[in-house]
């Protein structure tokens, strides 16, 4: 007899929600019903057209950040559209502190980026990577910039 095994994907939704509860203040401020909403927002205020492709970048950026955080030292790294997603949970600092304190240990993970971009696979390794632990990564995306990578220096302690 098998035993069928079962794995579970990781919902960046339900991530970014569940850090709510320690950033409260960012959901009243604006009327918003949860964090995932507010990002999203944020997103299309500020750089993305679509909604639905908003929503689809913010979901790879939460996938590569809790990623990064819970393999460093890895050599990863994203190309222009899912670093949109990454940069807006950055920017949102109280929001990024808290995902700092969840999946980093509370240790800061320092975005450090390079100027040059490389182009070596490491966007596709970085998706691969994504599958690994658990996310569904969105071939489109990713594929877009596969020879485009904005990579972060690696002689930054604790980066990405």
């Amino acid at each position: 007899m098998s035993t069928a095994v079962q794995l579970m994907t990781r919902d960046p939704r339900v991530i970014l929600n569940a850090l709510q509860d320690r950033v409260p203040h960012l959901v009243a401020d604006v009327g918003v019903d949860d964090v995932w909403e507010r990002e999203v927002r944020l997103l299309l205020r500020d750089s993305v057209a679509v909604r639905s492709l908003a929503e689809r970048i913010l979901g790879q950026g939460v996938a590569y950040l809790v990623t990064a955080m819970e393999n460093p030292g890895v050599d990863m790294g994203v190309g222009y559209t899912v670093d949109l997603g990454v940069h807006q949970l950055i920017l949102d600092t109280p929001l990024y502190f808290a995902f700092c304190e969840e999946y980093n240990d509370g240790r800061y993970k320092h975005h450090a980026p390079l100027i040059d971009r490389r182009r070596d696979g490491t966007v596709m390794r970085t998706a691969e990577l994504l599958r690994k632990s658990g996310f569904e990564v969105d071939e489109e995306l990713w594929s877009v910039d596969v020879s485009d990578c904005s990579p972060c220096d690696d002689k930054v302690p604790d980066s990405h």
